[in-house]
């Protein structure tokens, strides 16, 4: 794997992964994952102990809202790409006594099909997670924990609450845009917990700061 470049979002838990594709007249090829890089390698320390269980794909129409989901016992973070179309991902810090709890982020990562780079998001455990898609998109994702049903809750992407001012405006406009006319949002995702609501409720200790994580 060619890692050519790693940053922190605004959020700096969240991280971009950028590797290198080999474009020829035939096409490309690219190796987006290699374990001895993510476990040993100098480049990505803060994936060191992490160990993917499960990996998902998705297709979603353009217009669709997904999120913003999160999960524990087992906790589960996500490492996302998009393999063809346009993902803007957004992930919001739900990690309780965090400086940035409550606050959102977003990332724009669309596809063309003749980059010579792409890019992994890693949203690790504490922040819920989702996305939407302005063209038809599909995309990967490797989750560090199973699918475990009755240990998920999840934020409406439409909640008053969210504090959308760390993101770059033109994602949030965006994303918010989309999020508030489309009929491609299921209605548990509609109808999620506003951010009050989650910190009043218990289960919210399961997500706790750690500044020396």
């Amino acid at each position: 794997m060619k890692i050519l470049d790693v940053f922190d979002l605004a959020i700096p838990e969240v991280k971009v992964i950028r590797f290198a594709r080999f474009p020829d007249n035939r096409g490309y090829f690219s190796e987006q994952y290699r374990f001895s890089d993510f476990e040993t390698g100098d480049s990505l320390p803060f994936m060191r102990g992490v160990r993917f269980v499960q990996a998902n794909e998705s297709y979603s129409r353009a217009g669709t809202v997904r999120g913003l989901h999160f999960q524990w016992n087992p906790y589960m973070g996500k490492l996302v790409r998009t393999i063809r179309g346009h993902m803007i991902d957004v992930v919001l810090d739900v990690r309780k006594g965090s400086p940035t709890y409550g606050r959102i982020i977003a990332h724009d990562m669309p596809v063309q099909g003749d980059e010579d780079y792409a890019e992994w998001i890693w949203v690790p455990p504490g922040f819920a997670h989702g996305n939407t898609f302005p063209a038809d998109t599909v995309i990967e994702y490797f989750c560090s924990g199973e699918y475990s049903p009755g240990n998920e809750a999840g934020i409406s992407p439409v909640a008053g609450d969210i504090d959308w001012s760390l993101c770059r405006p033109e994602l949030a406009d965006q994303f918010q845009a989309i999020a508030h006319r489309t009929a491609l949002m299921t209605d548990k995702d509609r109808n999620g917990l506003t951010v009050a609501q989650w910190t009043a409720d218990s289960q919210s200790d399961v997500f706790l700061y750690d500044d020396h994580r």
